[in-house]
């Protein structure tokens, strides 16, 4: 069960937000880690710091196509006074045994072919004549040139330094340097870099498996049509999509009906496949509010310690809330209130965090700023609970958009952001300064 069995609360105790969370995330554990290709271990939290075995570049190798050439044989090379060198032939990327380059001689390379041994730099084909005697080579004949044959010349017509359109060996990482650190989610720069270095499997925490689904009779999946009193299903979707924004595996259940027995006995069916479960709506004090009435004795029957807590909270929207953890695993299973406003903003304050932890992360919530308010006229708020008004953020500003109500979706898609309003503060006039929680 959560820690809310070592409380002193009754039914009628009003949680604060931070007790609920801080509920939450005691209770809630990051996964086993496991190991996984690269390419299943995308999204995943590395659980190991990565040591570079072999340094990138492992060789010196050439950024353009063109010639090798030791420096002081194009020396002072011009348009006008040309450097003719002899070309001992290609060197092609992934070339064994490089050529060597001599005095008066030169190598035609390609982009990424190491950098033969002898050579000191390497010229572009656009500042010779691609060994055609015909003046420097530009435009689409540069990139269209035969190989230069071992034998013939090729005419230089621009000087070189030393290591000119060279790349070190390990100008981008050194062998026994650290390239990720425990606990950095693999983009896709980071599998890349893992490739690079020659790593096909990697040690992760996986990503979360999080199971969403709403309870209404009155739901119908989207593509349906209304009947009288109907709603379409949005909260499923939404948090679905929420899930999967955090970093989670997510799964959608069509809306269940307004029946315990038929929601416990889909609860149940779900265990198998979730490391978190997410319901939204029947968590009040209405009389079809099934989600309480399926789980409130679920530890009855459960292992010992299961079982859903169901509570208040000092908080608008939001105020009802359930958790805990359920079956024999112990699987956390976070309740939400039913209307769309008040289920998104439970899910980032509550819901995101449990699945981050789950991650492994270290940093879970949502970046937070002070912003001015700008708005028209003063917003309120009732005293003792901490309101989370929907707003846009832009360069330190934050307006806020539709009002308080928690059925306004179309207010909410135009939200990147939640104004937090503190429990002792009633009223908050325009032009104050005002914590902020960034959506985007």
């Amino acid at each position: 069960m959560s820690t809310a069995a070592n409380r002193t609360t009754g039914p009628d105790h009003l949680w604060t937000v931070d007790e609920h969370l801080e509920d939450i995330l005691a209770t809630v554990r990051p996964l086993e880690p496991i190991e996984l290709q690269l390419l299943d271990a995308q999204g995943c939290v590395l659980v190991e710091d990565i040591t570079v075995p072999v340094s990138l570049p492992p060789f010196d190798n050439s950024s353009m196509d063109g010639y090798a050439v030791r420096v002081t044989d194009v020396a002072g090379a011009s348009e006008e006074y040309p450097a003719v060198l002899t070309v001992v032939g290609d060197v092609a990327a992934g070339q064994a045994e490089p050529l060597h380059v001599g005095p008066g001689e030169a190598a035609r390379i390609m982009t990424g072919a190491p950098l033969p041994p002898g050579a000191e730099a390497v010229v572009p084909v656009e500042w010779t004549d691609g060994g055609l005697g015909e003046g420097p080579v530009t435009g689409m004949r540069a990139r269209s040139q035969a190989p230069e044959a071992a034998g013939g010349h090729v005419h230089v017509y621009r000087s070189a330094e030393a290591r000119a359109h060279v790349r070190a060996k390990g100008s981008d990482v050194k062998a026994g340097d650290r390239a990720l650190d425990a606990g950095t989610i693999l983009g896709p720069p980071q599998i890349a870099l893992l490739a690079a270095i020659g790593r096909g499997t990697v040690r992760v925490r996986p990503r979360p498996r999080v199971v969403v689904m709403s309870t209404g009779s009155e739901l119908v999946q989207p593509d349906e049509q209304l009947g009288d009193g109907q709603i379409y299903d949005s909260n499923s979707f939404a948090l679905t999509a929420a899930a999967r924004d955090a970093g989670a595996i997510a799964y959608r259940v069509g809306a269940v009906a307004d029946d315990a027995e038929t929601l416990r006995d889909t609860i149940e069916d779900q265990l198998v496949r979730a490391d978190l479960l997410v319901t939204t709506g029947g968590v009040s004090v209405g009389a079809y509010d099934v989600v309480k009435e399926a789980l409130s004795s679920v530890g009855d029957e459960d292992e010992e310690g299961a079982g859903i807590d169901f509570r208040k909270l000092a908080m608008q929207p939001g105020k009802p809330q359930g958790f805990g953890t359920i079956g024999p695993d112990h699987i956390p299973l976070l309740a939400l209130p039913g209307n769309p406003v008040s289920s998104y903003v439970s899910f980032e304050l509550f819901a995101r965090p449990a699945i981050r932890t789950l991650m492994g992360l270290d940093d879970v919530h949502r970046p937070r700023t002070r912003a001015t308010l700008t708005t028209d006229k003063a917003l309120t708020s009732p005293k003792g609970r901490r309101q989370f008004l929907r707003g846009t953020y832009a360069d330190g500003e934050v307006t806020p958009v539709g009002g308080a109500g928690s059925h306004l979706v179309a207010a909410l898609a135009q939200a990147d952001a939640l104004i937090v309003v503190p429990e002792d503060v009633v009223s908050v006039e325009p032009g104050t300064e005002v914590e902020v929680v960034l959506l985007g």
